[in-house]
């Protein structure tokens, strides 16, 4: 029989039945520590009772409606996320691309209702926003765009923690709307900017009158130590997507705005068939509730700092080894050299990471990480690490 699926992904030689926390076992029966958690979509880890049973009970009742009838879950979610958010607004869709893709459209129209004709959007080298067309173009990564072209216009690209470049793109132009950027770039290899950053982007946007636009799609729900990455910068932006770690694995993506921003898109201007359904909310919701009631946040504060300070005792004097960095359970370890082999290691020895920019070991276990699965976590990596830098 052919192969039925398109070739989009190069998939590791494994398929998983099972999960449970931390853990997930693969149709031989073997068990890995998921130190990657989805692509940090899986806060909660595998199997949580909470989202299976939040799941469940709503599946049971009602899954679907669409977006021409109220929906009692969307609003629950609605006023509890816009409520820790410190936002106003929220515009529910399927997926982190959805969500930017919504805050994109905002700034534009944001933009053309001011009588700027032609807006553009400030964005990152290296960051990453999405595979959709509007999305791949405000990705700061060329290997990605490569083929897709003509690209969607109107983004300015600047390099990133550089606040001199855009002070500079402010000086030559007068068409800046807004600025879309990671609070840490995770597809870029785990890049923590300088503390100042942050804040000193919001009083560059409030100087210009400019829309200050956070992706949190891999850094917000607990995932640095505070449920938005942008808390521990002390500033509020303007708008916040999210998605990933909001579901736990079912598809949601979040589009949050406060002030001016929240008022933009009304009806007819945006919409999604599936976005914010009962069943994705519910479970939106169930996740937040959790986070919020079993200290995972600080867990993860802890849990991440504990990694970091062993990984840099077990691996510090290691040749080979550039930097290790991240903040609560967003880690990277950089190597001077191309390391995606260690992913198909790692795999054999029972351990799910990931390699993002070719250097850079990304480590985004659940936020229920436990001090033994932590310790084990740094055993079995540090093991590889100076395994393959000494066969290098």
């Amino acid at each position: 029989m052919s192969e039925p699926l398109m070739a989009t992904y190069n998939r590791l030689p494994v398929t998983f039945e099972r999960g449970e926390g931390v853990w997930l076992w693969d149709t031989d029966g073997k068990r890995y520590l998921d130190a990657l958690s989805g692509i940090a979509v899986c806060g909660l880890g595998h199997a949580h009772p909470a989202i299976r049973d939040a799941l469940c009970e709503q599946a049971g009742r009602l899954v679907h409606t669409s977006n021409l009838y109220g929906i009692a879950e969307q609003q629950r979610l609605g006023a509890r996320l816009t409520e820790l958010a410190g936002m106003d607004r929220v515009f529910f869709a399927n997926s982190g691309a959805e969500a930017n893709e919504a805050a994109i459209k905002l700034a534009r129209l944001h933009a053309h209702r001011r009588g700027i004709e032609n807006p553009a959007i400030l964005v990152a080298e290296n960051s990453f926003h999405g595979r959709t067309l509007a999305t791949l173009s405000a990705t700061g990564n060329r290997k990605v765009q490569a083929g897709f072209e003509p690209l969607v216009q109107g983004f300015v690209r600047v390099p990133y923690d550089d606040i001199e470049a855009i002070e500079n793109a402010a000086a030559n132009r007068s068409n800046i709307v807004a600025i879309l950027i990671e609070p840490i770039q995770g597809e870029g290899g785990i890049l923590v900017p300088s503390e100042s950053y942050l804040a000193r982007l919001r009083a560059l946007c409030d100087r210009e009158g400019w829309l200050l636009m956070l992706d949190e799609i891999q850094t917000g729900m607990g995932r640095t130590g505070r449920l938005f990455a942008f808390e521990h910068a002390g500033i509020h932006p303007d708008v916040i997507t999210l998605a990933k770690g909001l579901g736990n694995g079912v598809p949601i993506g979040a589009c949050l705005a406060r002030g001016a921003a929240a008022e933009v898109l009304t009806p007819g201007s945006h919409g999604s068939t599936f976005g914010g359904n009962p069943l994705a909310c519910r479970a939106g919701r169930a996740v937040l509730e959790t986070i919020a009631t079993d200290g995972l946040i600080e867990n993860a504060e802890t849990q991440g700092a504990y990694l970091v300070s062993g990984l840099r005792d077990a691996l510090g004097q290691t040749s080979g080894l550039v930097e290790i960095r991240g903040r609560g359970l967003m880690i990277g370890l950089e190597l001077n050299r191309p390391c995606t082999a260690l992913v198909a290691q790692a795999l054999d020895a029972g351990l799910l990471i990931n390699v993002t920019a070719e250097r850079v070991i990304r480590l985004l276990p659940p936020l229920i990480l436990e001090r033994s699965q932590a310790d084990e976590l740094i055993h079995k990596l540090s093991e590889l690490v100076q395994g393959f830098l000494s066969d290098a």
